[in-house]
């Protein structure tokens, strides 16, 4: 079997950035869909709303996608059309437009933070700085944790964490570091803690959600929304969790998270087939006829790669963490890239949610994200949009 060295890093990402000019010009000033149709992205659509609108949790995926391809690419219709973008994002904040929920690091990282790398703006730097502001709204002193879902009032989802926040965290590491108000960074280092106490189970398989008191943050227990079982291991939230804790490492060291992503790391790769193409559910990996998702791959294989640029005293590990990068990456290259078949995606054989019937078999948003991300850090050492921010 070929390993990622032997293939043209430099041809994947000139083709997937020719595959996302498809996919710019095919949506214009749209906003795609969560996911594809026949690995076909199509305009958002949301009830009472224009085609296309910024409405939902992975629209900053896209916008993330936009300024990723012209920094690969130098080419300036990917930056103008992100430029574009991010009053809409200052227009969903004042409408406070389907903000109930903690994906406020996913919109506004790889949209508006993303957006400073290119210089000072003002629009960009006060929308994050707000986006940050309403994730802390959301923080429950009393668990210590940041609700996932619904509204505060909302009996069924009060004091429930998922494992996917640890992505959202560093939004608030950046709001600390840009004005210097330590609560931001307090709340993520908590919510962090708590997360490794209670979504990390003893066998180094992750519960996707978690569910608190929210007063007197008692741990209750552990469920799942999208993987095949309470105590099943969603493959992508162990994606999550294993890149997570990595990226939250990087921001707070003292937490010590490091060997808790690596043991999330190793689980993965220990349920992984050979071709590197998670199952969507690790607990059904030996069964057949299951579906890829290829998103859990490419989250998976981003935080390999964190992983081994944070091994620095340990070589071994992280040259073994590399070359399961490069595993992973070849196999999405040889069996899901989307430019080897009709459409305008560049991930194919994702899944949203099986237990629902969403997004079964198709691209999704995320997974064409952090596939050119990886494709980017490990071709060229790109420094992510999670990341602290880059001295200019």
């Amino acid at each position: 079997m070929p390993t990622f060295m032997t293939l043209n890093t430099d041809a994947a990402l000139q083709a997937a950035t020719a595959q996302l000019g498809l996919a710019l010009r095919d949506l214009g000033p749209c906003f795609p869909g969560d996911t594809s149709r026949q690995n076909h992205f199509e305009p958002a659509r949301w009830e009472g709303e224009p085609e296309g609108v910024n409405s939902s949790w992975t629209a900053g995926f896209w916008t993330g996608l936009l300024w990723l391809a012209h920094e690969l690419s130098g080419e300036a219709k990917f930056a103008q059309a992100a430029n574009e973008q991010i009053k809409t994002y200052a227009k969903r904040l004042e409408r406070r437009f389907v903000l109930d929920h903690h994906d406020l690091g996913f919109l506004f990282m790889p949209s508006c933070v993303a957006a400073l790398r290119q210089g000072p703006d003002r629009v960009a730097q006060a929308c994050a700085l707000q986006a940050a502001e309403l994730l802390m709204t959301r923080y429950l002193p009393g668990a210590g944790v940041i609700q996932a879902w619904g509204r505060l009032d909302d009996a069924s989802q009060r004091g429930r964490i998922i494992i996917d926040c640890l992505l959202n965290l560093p939004l608030l590491y950046w709001a600390s570091a840009q004005t210097g108000e330590a609560r931001y960074a307090d709340a993520a280092r908590s919510h962090a803690l708590r997360s490794k106490q209670v979504l990390v189970r003893p066998d180094a398989t992750t519960f996707h959600t978690f569910h608190f008191d929210p007063h007197s943050g008692a741990p209750l227990h552990g469920t799942t929304q999208q993987g095949a079982a309470d105590d099943s291991c969603w493959a992508r939230g162990q994606a999550w969790g294993l890149y997570g804790f990595a990226l939250n490492h990087r921001w707070a060291p003292e937490l010590e998270l490091l060997d808790t992503a690596c043991l999330l790391a190793d689980r993965f790769l220990a349920g992984l087939p050979e071709h590197g193409i998670a199952c969507w559910d690790l607990s059904l990996a030996d069964q057949a006829g299951e579906p890829w998702d290829s998103s859990a791959s490419a989250i998976a294989a981003c935080g390999l790669l964190e992983l081994s640029d944070l091994l620095t005293a340990r070589p071994e590990q992280a040259a073994h963490y590399r070359k399961a990068a490069e595993r992973i990456l070849a196999g999405l290259l040889r069996e899901c890239a989307g430019w080897l078949a009709p459409g305008n995606v560049l991930l194919r054989h994702g899944v949203y949610s099986r237990p629902e019937g969403l997004g079964v078999d198709e691209a999704n948003l995320w997974g064409d994200f952090f596939f050119l991300e990886a494709l980017a850090r490990h071709a060229r050492a790109w420094s992510p949009y999670w990341h602290p921010a880059r001295a200019r």
